[in-house]
């Protein structure tokens, strides 16, 4: 089964404000996100957060959440 790599960035939370997720991209290989990371960090914003980024794998035709969810 095929994957592909979802690359996020996610500024922490602090008392002045709330997480913040930004979706990059989804790219066919590891190294594709890896050589997004290498872009990115040194533009604005991206520098003070340099270590925030994330890859994840995701199968392709498949369900990722196969759970329900609760609203709070």
């Amino acid at each position: 089964m095929q994957s592909v790599y979802v690359l996020h960035h996610v500024r922490p939370e602090t008392e002045e404000m709330m997480e913040d997720v930004k979706l990059i991209g989804v790219y066919s290989s590891e190294a594709l996100a890896w050589a997004a990371i290498n872009r990115l960090r040194s533009q604005p914003g991206f520098r003070d957060y340099p270590d925030d980024f994330s890859i994840e794998p995701y199968k392709v035709d498949r369900d990722n959440w196969t759970e329900g969810f609760v609203l709070s």
